[in-house]
């Protein structure tokens, strides 16, 4: 097992590296980069989601440096690799027997919502880990074979994840309500092991209130409706449903649904709570994109290895797995199939942007809203969301936006004269929109900075030409 675990890990590592370069990755990187130097969410910088990832990936920021990005897909892979075995070890602690727990683990990893969601550095692989990693636990205590030890393991795994993502907060709520039903499913030593995490969360939200409110709660819940406005479609329930099930589809997750309906145990009720639970979660936010589905996956397919051990399935239902199955992996096999190796392309980039800044001797922070090409460069703390709050133009006044250490694209002279400007990230290759990037270089333009091509790149450097009349506010260190 130990052997087929290591082989899952160094085929996820290389789909990892070999995926092409997503915009969503800036904060990420950016975040853990800026945490391990010293400053805290919130009140230092703006994070958009719940604060446990910058703090567990700070010191692997901190060893790894310059290559600070590919270490976090590697990392985020390795956590891919932990949730498909805990799946499998759920599985067949509830009582599946071997070859099912495989087939339905093995299915699980060909869905296209688990290898994306584990193959770039987001923040999906780390709470989707510590979920799954409950579930053995979980199962356990559902099956009355749990010890004080177990419930405590699953309260702090499941506050784990909740710290790590805020949509598992919904499944670890209803496992905690699930197990005040039943005294013997220990609520009190659940609520025991939740508590660290709690702390620490109640600890950064009393640092900055404003601040932890608008990155966890306020900006997920406005901010996709502005940016989409003018694509109303996108905000359409029609538009949720059908995404939801292209998604599922990517994969033999909702063949998954139509083979678990109906057929249960008594005992299978709580894996049912966290899967709708996961559901919920995932279509409570405008759009939905695959990653949101992430939640679900896990429980499902326990689920679906407990009811094919119970009644295996026929010949059409076993093809139709399989059709499922090269489903998923058809769009990790396409971005992959360049022939390139995408990651090795942006630390090169990388590179020759410091090169380019050493050249022009800029020493102080940079302006970017690519912050994950910077990594042994001071980051401007401002734009440490990447585009996701720079493309904004409303969600919050300019005495906000200073207290809160951002900016927007409709304030823009807030930035100041940082020391550079760097601008070609955003763009269709990464995901993302070049006419954001465009405002930056236009105010780079206006304010006096002199363009820099950085040789055999998309990128420009905007160097001042002259020493700034005042400090750009709010920088890093």
């Amino acid at each position: 097992m130990l052997l087929v675990v290591a082989t899952l890990a160094v085929v996820l590592i290389a789909l990892a590296l070999l995926r092409p370069v997503d915009h969503d990755e800036s904060q990420y990187v950016a975040a853990a980069l800026l945490t391990a130097h010293g400053l805290l969410p919130y009140r230092d910088f703006a994070y958009l989601q719940t604060p446990l990832q910058p703090y567990l990936f700070a010191p692997i920021a901190a060893l790894a440096g310059i290559w600070t990005w590919p270490a976090l897909r590697i990392t985020n892979a390795l956590l891919g690799a932990a949730t498909i075995a805990a799946v499998h070890r759920a599985a067949r602690i509830g009582g599946a027997s071997t070859r099912t727990a495989t087939i339905a683990t093995a299915l699980f990893a060909t869905c296209d919502i688990l290898l994306f969601s584990i193959g770039t550095a987001r923040n999906d692989a780390l709470p989707a880990a510590c979920l799954a990693l409950a579930l053995p636990a979980i199962v356990r205590t559902a099956r009355d074979q749990a010890s004080r030890r177990d419930a405590i393991l699953i309260g702090a795994l499941l506050a784990a994840a909740a710290t790590a993502k805020i949509s598992y907060a919904l499944p670890a709520l209803t496992y905690g309500i699930w197990t005040l039903f039943r005294a013997d499913r220990r609520p009190w030593w659940t609520l025991l092991g939740a508590m660290p995490f709690a702390l620490f969360t109640l600890a950064l939200f009393a640092a900055s209130p404003e601040g932890f409110l608008f990155g966890v709660l306020a900006f997920p819940g406005q901010a996709p409706t502005e940016w989409y406005q003018a694509r109303p479609w996108k905000l359409s329930n029609t538009a949720k449903i059908i995404d939801t099930l292209k998604f599922l589809a990517l994969g033999p997750a909702l063949l998954a649904i139509v083979a678990t309906t109906g057929r249960r145990q008594r005992w299978h009720l709580i894996l049912d709570l966290l899967i709708l639970a996961g559901l919920i979660a995932a279509l409570a936010p405008v759009p939905t994109w695959r990653q949101y589905l992430l939640p679900v996956l896990p429980a499902l397919f326990v689920r679906l290895a407990l009811v094919w051990h119970a009644h295996p399935p026929g010949k059409a239902m076993r093809i139709a797995a399989v059709v499922f199955a090269c489903a998923g992996l058809a769009p990790t096999v396409e971005a992959v199939a360049s022939g390139r190796i995408p990651m090795l392309d942006a630390m090169r980039d990388a590179a020759v942007v410091r090169e380019t800044l050493d050249r022009e001797h800029v020493t102080g922070p940079v302006a970017t809203l690519s912050p994950q090409f910077l990594p042994g460069r001071a980051i401007d703390r401002r734009l440490a969301t990447g585009p996701f709050y720079f493309r904004s133009t409303a969600l919050l006044d300019a005495r906000q936006e200073y207290a809160l250490h951002l900016v927007s694209q409709a304030r823009t002279h807030l930035l100041g004269y940082p020391s550079a400007i760097l601008t070609g990230g955003e763009g269709a290759w990464s995901s993302g929109d070049d006419r954001i990037d465009a405002v930056l270089a236009a105010y780079a333009r206006n304010h006096g900075y002199r363009p820099v091509a950085v040789p055999g790149t998309r990128f420009t450097l905007y160097v001042a030409r002259r020493a700034s009349p005042r400090p750009a506010p709010h920088n890093s260190p």
